[in-house]
């Protein structure tokens, strides 16, 4: 199984507009953030994870060139709002529409943002089509299963989500934009290889947990390696990395991960 981290920052990305912060300002790569997504290929099956408003840009930067089908963990601005770049993988396709899995809140915002592609092919070459679907609990696939759970995101609920991949066993669990992980949710993730969590930033937020709160879920879970993400410009890579204990990481975009 390979995950690759598209982007691994907040709404706002890192640099911020109009802002000359040390991190914004900053000269590791690390610290530049695009907004939230992931492509995992487990046996050789693509899966896109969000779309962030720099998608396009970050699949020609990370070489992304196919995709099976797509799943949106919730309908926020900054996870749905590169969707219309989907259209060129809708032409790899052979022109078939891309399957689409979310939360019902998820699906009513791709109806309401992009009415024009839910048809069963695109209108012409060029254009984006979705067929949604309600994501289920578990997705059994040839190449493996994708087991589902829901996590609290301030009024909403996103999508939190475990990968095993049938070949190798490996299992890889991702579990972004949620101000908690239920214990059902933390059941479903024990024995990943790899853990993926929102770490917003050190001080509270109303729907996202804090450095210190996904570092416990990190432990609770017990994965040999955890990884943080969804990370405002409040966290230096070089110095949050060095403060957290040895089996808790922070991501980065252009991470890539083979399990």
């Amino acid at each position: 199984m390979e995950v690759i981290f598209l982007g691994t920052g907040t709404s706002q990305g890192v640099p911020m507009i109009a802002c000359d912060s040390l991190v914004c300002t900053s000269d590791d790569p690390r610290n530049k953030r695009t907004r939230c997504c992931i492509h995992v290929v487990m046996d050789g099956l693509h899966i896109q994870v969000d779309a962030s408003a720099e998608f396009r840009l970050r699949c020609i930067d990370e070489n992304i060139r196919w995709i099976d089908f797509f799943i949106l963990t919730h309908g926020h601005a900054d996870h749905i709002m590169g969707m219309d770049d989907l259209r060129r993988f809708c032409d790899l396709l052979g022109g078939e529409a891309l399957k689409v899995y979310s939360t019902d809140e998820g699906i009513s915002r791709v109806l309401a943002i992009y009415p024009y592609a839910i048809l069963e092919r695109p209108v012409v070459k060029g254009y984006a089509a979705f067929k949604l679907e309600p994501m289920p609990e578990k997705i059994e696939l040839e190449q493996g299963t994708i087991e589902s759970t829901l996590l609290p995101h301030g009024g909403i609920n996103t999508l939190g989500l475990v990968f095993t991949e049938r070949s190798s066993g490996k299992k890889f669990a991702y579990y972004t934009d949620c101000k908690r992980v239920p214990s059902a949710a933390v059941e479903l993730a024990k024995g990943s290889d790899v853990v993926v969590l929102d770490g917003l930033r050190p001080m509270p937020h109303p729907s996202h947990m804090t450095i210190d709160e996904a570092t416990a879920v990190a432990a609770e879970i017990g994965a040999p390696i955890s990884y943080l993400t969804h990370l405002t410009h409040l966290n230096d890579h070089a110095e949050l990395e060095a403060s957290l204990p040895d089996s808790v990481r922070v991501a980065y975009d252009g991470l890539r991960l083979n399990l």
